[in-house]
């Protein structure tokens, strides 16, 4: 700070307290307010402005509106990502993401670039934010984004001009994509000024500003749009089943009582607005209430964004049919809601795996069901779900928002104990428990301590259970629904086709001795998952695992074992091969001792190969252990699994 300059504190003489200084800015709030003759709501203070950025962005909005019409469209998403705890982690995930295969022309891996150079390192990027609170994130797309061969140009220009309304130079990374129908850049903003401080723009600058500036550079460069172009896209807007440019100029003409009138206008404009209340009139979302004059339905901005968004839900699923050359009916596809009455867990082939919201890196599955229908998942955040190849059978389930069984169990041992809880506690609570029933409770503590901090543990493993733990319970379930809405089992990485034949247990093996089997519906994917079984019930008669019995098929009450134990023992062959190691067995009883080396995917499921100096285990793969590859690890066989002596926390082992 230099000699003259200062920074106020706000408050009374002589107090050091936070909550001073807030009340008193809030008194004066409140007097700008009064002095300036502002009625509560849209006339307050609201902060929008406070930041960098305020005066640009009142400017821009100030602007003549038939002008501002003129530009060329460009739209702006913004997100302000806080860093702190496993937001660094986070940001490098967000990096590679950007940097992925095919969003060039070409097809190619994306290339960061910055104010200076065509190549910029993201890893020195993330390093220099080490100490930053938040990032900002941009995605820009201009609506003529196909007229330029190279949006670089284009974005330093921007970055230009936004550093000119800041008054700040700014620390920026951007990549360009072009995998859409829309070219777009994405554009990552350090939080930092050039002097080092926290970077806060203006609320009004991020929501308006920006979006402004980006359409004003692209109408310099491909000039503004004509008269003829403007009426041309208006014609198109006014029979659109979404939220347009016209529904919004409506919405601004409602006087006082809500009444939207037409009459007194050019012919034109008229015109335009009679037909986009007609078609409104259609929908049941505005209703004629005399010559000329009009009420407009109070959600009719929510709704048309909401049919807006189904439109393109449709129009993702028939192109991701379409590539994969699937012939299905439109009357077939479902766009999955969990919160309604749909609450049945969709089974079926997957069809492809996307991105719905980039700037929030939320993805969907289009899912081939064996009830016939085409479905559409949106299964939240990316790396909340493993990879779901093309092909591969797979179960998708709402996740559950209630307190679990285990929830339950904690909150009652610890409500007779004087809210306290721990495995000693425990196994004397319920002296039937095991140490391994009871190690699954801590983790769950230890699990939604990591993300809410709704539970507190003691230096000693003693957890600290809060009367209202189960109502905290809800809240984690509640957060992790909505960047986890859904969990995806992965019934089979093997496509159904080549089931048929397979020499190992299959999904379609387990379908055919369940007793509960999945309802098949005779057409679409059910009908193919049908067919599948009817071959691959022939081919278990031909090795013996199968008879039939007058009219229904016998099969060996050891089936998918011998199944099983066929395939482990062929990639056993091929990884001893390849690993110069011989392959031991793991037997119920059996130490497992070694090395966590990978995991190999088999039609009857995920393994671990755990491997030592002289030999190596293949044994069911669990998620946990994603975090100790390449770690020294141990565990005890038995019928029910492994019983893991990894991660070991102070309040017992961390994996089971």
């Amino acid at each position: 700070m230099t000699d003259d300059e200062f920074r106020p504190k706000l408050g009374k003489i002589g107090s050091r307290g936070s909550k001073a200084g807030k009340r008193f800015a809030s008194q004066v709030r409140a007097a700008v307010n009064r002095a300036g003759g502002r009625s509560q709501g849209a006339g307050c203070f609201a902060g929008s402005r406070v930041g960098r950025g305020g005066p640009a962005a009142t400017l821009l909005k100030s602007r003549d509106r038939h002008a501002a019409f003129r530009q060329r469209r460009v739209v702006v998403k913004v997100r302000v990502v806080k860093l702190a705890g496993k937001g660094a982690d986070g940001a490098r995930a967000h990096l590679r993401y950007l940097q992925r295969d095919g969003v060039t022309r070409e097809g190619e891996p994306g290339e960061l670039y910055g104010a200076d150079s065509d190549h910029v390192d993201g890893k020195a990027f993330i390093d220099r934010a080490g100490g930053d609170r938040h990032q900002f994130r941009f995605i820009v797309a201009a609506e003529d984004g196909i007229e330029y061969d190279d949006l670089k140009p284009l974005t330093r220009r921007l970055m230009t001009q936004m550093e000119e309304d800041l008054g700040t130079k700014l620390d920026w990374v951007a990549v360009d994509h072009f995998n859409t129908g829309h070219p777009h850049t994405h554009i990552i903003v350090r939080g930092k000024d050039e002097r080092g401080e926290n970077l806060v723009i203006a609320r009004e600058y991020i929501s308006s500003g920006l979006r402004e500036r980006a359409a004003e550079l692209v109408s310099l460069d491909l000039g503004p749009r004509t008269d003829r172009e403007i009426e041309q896209r208006l014609r198109q807007e006014m029979e659109q089943e979404r939220f347009t440019s016209i529904d919004r100029q409506l919405l601004r003409m409602r006087d006082e009582y809500g009444k939207v009138s037409t009459d007194g206008r050019d012919a034109f404009r008229q015109t335009l607005y009679q037909g986009r209340l007609r078609k409104l009139e259609r929908m049941e979302l505005a209703e004629e209430v005399g010559s000329g004059r009009w009420r407009l339905d109070d959600e009719l901005e929510a709704t048309l964004r909401r049919i807006g968004e189904r439109g393109d839900i449709i129009k993702t699923l028939h192109r991701e049919l379409a590539a994969k050359g699937l012939a299905r009916s439109a009357a077939d596809y479902n766009v999955r809601d969990w919160s309604g009455a749909e609450t049945e867990p969709v089974v079926g082939r997957v069809v492809a795996r996307g991105l719905s919201d980039e700037i929030n890196d939320r993805h969907y599955l289009v899912v081939d069901g064996v009830d016939g229908r085409t479905h559409y998942l949106d299964i939240g955040k990316g790396e909340a779900t493993e990879p779901t190849p093309d092909g591969c059978i797979v179960r998708v389930t709402p996740r559950g928002t209630e307190p679990r069984q285990v929830d339950r169990t904690i909150a009652d041992i610890a409500a007779a104990h004087g809210g306290r809880y721990n495995l000693d506690i425990h196994l004397k609570h319920d002296a039937s428990a095991t140490a391994r029933y009871a190690e699954t409770h801590v983790r769950r503590l230890e699990a939604i301590r990591r993300v809410t901090g709704g539970v507190e543990r003691q230096p000693d493993g003693t957890w600290i259970i809060a009367p209202d733990h189960l109502h905290r319970v809800s809240d984690y379930e509640r957060q992790r629904a909505r960047v986890e809405p859904v969990v995806v089992d992965k019934l089979s990485s093997l496509p159904v086709e080549r089931q048929v034949n397979f020499d190992g247990a299959t999904w379609i093996d387990r379908e055919l001795v369940s007793d509960a089997p999945k309802s098949l519906r005779n057409s679409g994917f059910g009908r193919e998952v049908q067919e599948a079984q009817a071959r691959r019930r022939q081919w278990l008669i031909a090795q013996g695992l199968a008879q039939e019995d007058q009219d229904r098929i016998v099969y060996r009450a050891n089936m998918i074992s011998i199944l099983r134990q066929r395939e482990l023992s062929r990639v056993a062959g091929q990884l001893s091969d390849e690993l110069g190691l011989h392959y031991a067995e793991a037997q119920p009883g059996d130490r497992i001792v070694g090395t966590l080396r990978r995991s190999v995917d088999l039609a009857s499921g995920k393994y671990a190969v755990i491997e030592n100096s002289r030999e190596f285990t293949l044994v069911p793969w669990r998620p946990l252990l994603e975090q100790h590859m390449g770690k020294e690890v141990s565990g005890m066989a038995s019928w029910e699994g492994i019983s893991w002596t990894i991660g070991r926390q102070r309040s017992g082992p961390g994996v089971s």
